[in-house]
């Protein structure tokens, strides 16, 4: 299930948080080696948005729990359709002449 994540941080003093900075780079880094996180970038100014591969609600839940225990920050959530599968429906619509289930 993929989902992009974009984090808005409490408003506080960059230099007042740069030691949790810190520890969430080192959070999510093994999260990158696992292929759950498929691309991080930091926001201009402060915040993320990040690009999960997850196979459950439940682990997007706690992943988000964690991330928040290290910076407290509010997430927008998308949930997202991998391209091919996408395309795959469009071309299913479009041969039957309207809307099928997957």
């Amino acid at each position: 299930m993929l989902f992009l994540v974009i984090s808005e941080p409490r408003p506080e003093p960059p230099s007042a948080v740069a030691a949790q900075r810190q520890n969430y780079w080192r959070w999510i880094a093994p999260l990158i080696a696992s292929g759950q996180v498929k691309s991080v970038h930091a926001k201009v100014g402060r915040g993320a948005a990040v690009l999960l591969d997850v196979d459950s609600n439940e682990t997007l839940h706690r992943l988000l729990n964690e991330w928040a225990d290290i910076i407290p920050a509010r997430f927008d959530i998308h949930a997202l359709i991998d391209p091919d599968a996408a395309q795959s429906y469009l071309a299913r619509q479009r041969s039957d002449g309207g809307i099928s289930p997957p």
